[in-house]
């Protein structure tokens, strides 16, 4: 798989698959659709509705850059809450890789180093009270331990990775939530909605990060 960095819109870097031309990342603004889809439509969304909350679990499918991850440990580093983050990765990034992403602009730039040189399949603790749990694996063949209070869902796009998109990978993201859990995806397109809906979610369709109109944000129902 050859990659290489770009540039996108906002200035922040991410990776090109250039074999399929799919980047990990929205050509528009990596760090604004990160920020956009995961953190204030995920990670925020769920804290404000679970205040109380003293822990959360958060599954990352496609750890990738490890941004998605980053910030959601600089957005929870003053807060109380026991924080266990699972990031699934099948093709982890070389070093070369992670250290050309210039990711000081990202956020907290020793956390991020720490994030990458973590040993993969091994819980370790990023930073107090929140842990990271690296795991080198598809989604296909993973089956979890425990179930999570958010999901990212950040695999590449259908048209590069179709099989991660089908209805039975989004009914295991269903079975993967705890009650009251929240699925959030830069995805908006209508079988993954309709998938999501067949699974038991109730779906809403979000204002999309720049560059696209819309994503999809999911939730189990506490009635369930």
């Amino acid at each position: 798989m050859k990659r290489k960095v770009i540039q996108t819109g906002d200035g922040s870097n991410t990776l090109e698959i250039t074999d399929l031309n799919e980047t990990y990342h929205s050509r528009h603004g990596a760090l604004a659709e990160a920020k956009h889809v995961f953190i204030e439509s995920g990670l925020s969304h769920w804290l404000s509705r679970y205040s109380n909350s003293k822990t959360l679990s958060i599954f990352e499918m496609g750890l990738g850059t490890g941004m998605n991850a980053l910030l959601s440990f600089d957005f929870l580093v003053h807060s109380p809450v026991k924080l266990y983050y699972l990031g699934l990765e099948a093709f982890p990034l070389e070093s070369k890789e992670w250290l050309a992403m210039d990711a000081k602009g990202w956020g907290n730039y020793h956390q991020y180093l720490k994030l990458h040189e973590a040993e993969w399949n091994k819980e370790i603790e990023l930073s107090p009270n929140k842990i990271l749990h690296k795991v080198n694996q598809t989604f296909e063949s993973f089956e979890p331990k425990i179930t999570f209070d958010i999901i990212y869902y950040d695999a590449f796009g259908a048209r590069a990775q179709p099989e991660l998109w089908e209805a039975r990978w989004l009914q295991k993201c269903a079975d993967m939530l705890n009650t009251g859990g929240v699925f959030v995806t830069y995805a908006a397109k209508g079988s993954v909605r309709r998938a999501l809906e067949a699974a038991g979610l109730i779906v809403e369709r979000l204002p999309g990060p720049p560059g696209k109109r819309e994503m999809l944000r999911a939730a189990k129902s506490k009635q369930e």
